[in-house]
């Protein structure tokens, strides 16, 4: 018999320890990586609950495992709720996969599914804001595939011209929309019709958006892509964890893509949060949420600029802005390390026609998901923006260091992320 006392602070302290020091980190430092955010405690408890112990294989109705009814129906409504919240905003009916395990497995099920070997398709390059998975060389999506990359103009913006004329030129068999570091809408109209006048699919992976989207404060893909892939955590304040839809007669491909071809069983336990997190979406209080990281990542890219810091293209139109570190002199990782030390957590990041090499970086990327989660309005994104330019312009001032942690305790206090 399985005691409930017996948790891990009782059987394994030492473990426990560093989780304690990790909530502890969570509360007292302010959270500012674009991917990153606070789940509720409603996700946490399904996510922690006895479906961890529940093994199962295929689809609800096909199982390879018995003892799956309750399952199914969790599953089910995971696959209803997020028809709910993306699809009938935009009148369009697009089946749906809860099982990725990640953003980068939903897109490698793509992959897997719709292309053969050496297939070509379109992707962002990394080097302007795209994700690792959309064809990095030393990632499964550039060993196995023939990704062609397609990049920024020089002011900054997707240059759509160059994906029509790699599209005629290379004829992929697929096009994807979707970036990591990329700050403004996107043109997922124009996408298409490229990609239809070529004969390929349209992927839109919108992980960063997909929170923005289903406030409708950010452009939606559905009624455009054929194909859609997204994570649950980041703006959408769910699981670490990832969703597909496909246009319904593209479903078999989409399905198959996962299971078997990249994932064996899925996370129960995930697939509960998801369809937790994906209720909380469908809830007028997201929507009001949503809004207000839009009108907080303005805020703080405005103040930013106020102060001399140079956003890459120009702005931001979503919940994440890229800072160019070149314009207070420091590199993105020297950037990072001096604003961790103020209890201000980010990442660095590359820019566009970046000098440095990805492991350095001349760009800071920042997000406001996690702090508007926690309370922030626009008041306090100014001030964290005022935080952050003071430690570039002084970042050998152990005095001002001192200070702005003291200011940041001071208001991370004032809004704890969990009320205990």
């Amino acid at each position: 018999m399985i005691e409930y006392s017996q948790t891990c602070s009782v059987t394994d302290p030492e473990i426990w320890h560093f989780v304690e020091q990790e909530m502890e980190r969570q509360e007292r430092h302010i959270e500012l990586i674009a991917s990153e955010n606070y789940v509720s405690a409603a996700v946490m408890n399904a996510q922690g609950s006895q479906l961890t112990n529940k093994l199962t294989e295929g689809l609800p109705g096909r199982r390879y495992y018995g003892g799956c009814d309750y399952i199914d129906e969790i599953e089910r409504i995971a696959i209803r709720r997020a028809q709910q919240v993306f699809c009938e905003p935009a009148g369009v009916e697009m089946a749906v996969n809860v099982q990725p395990h990640s953003g980068a497995q939903a897109n490698q099920a793509v992959m897997m599914g719709f292309l053969e070997n050496g297939d070509s398709y379109l992707g962002m390059s990394l080097a302007d804001g795209g994700h690792l998975s959309h064809g990095m060389k030393i990632n499964f999506s550039g060993r196995f595939f023939n990704p062609i990359p397609y990049g920024l103009k020089d002011d900054e913006t997707i240059d759509y011209d160059e994906v029509e004329r790699l599209a005629r030129e290379h004829r992929p068999k697929l096009i994807i929309a979707g970036a990591s570091a990329y700050s403004l809408r996107m043109d997922f109209k124009r996408f298409a019709d490229i990609a239809h006048s070529v004969g390929a699919l349209l992927m839109v992976d919108m992980a960063h958006y997909a929170g923005l989207i289903a406030a409708g404060v950010y452009p939606t893909p559905f009624g455009h892509a054929d194909i859609v892939t997204t994570t649950t955590h980041k703006s959408l304040r769910g699981p670490r964890g990832g969703l597909i839809f496909a246009r319904p007669e593209l479903e078999k491909k989409m399905n198959s893509g996962m299971f078997p071809g990249i994932q064996g069983a899925p996370l129960v336990h995930v697939m509960c949060a998801k369809a937790v997190a994906l209720g909380e979406a469908l809830r007028p209080e997201f929507k009001a949420y949503g809004e207000q990281v839009a009108r907080n990542a303005a805020a703080m890219c405005d103040q930013l600029q106020k102060r001399g810091v140079r956003i890459v293209s120009g702005g931001t139109e979503s919940h994440m802005m890229l800072l160019d570190c070149r314009s207070k002199g420091m590199t993105g990782k020297a950037a990072e390390t001096l604003l961790s030390r103020a209890h201000i957590t980010a990442n660095k990041n590359a820019i566009h026609n970046d000098p440095e090499k990805p492991s350095i970086g001349s760009g800071l990327r920042f997000g406001t998901p996690a702090v508007t989660t926690r309370g922030f309005r626009e008041e306090e994104c100014r001030m964290t923006a005022d935080f952050v330019v003071d430690l570039l312009e002084h970042p050998d001032d152990e005095a001002v260091i001192e200070r702005v942690r003291n200011d940041v305790d001071a208001l991370t206090a004032r809004f704890p992320v969990y009320h205990r």
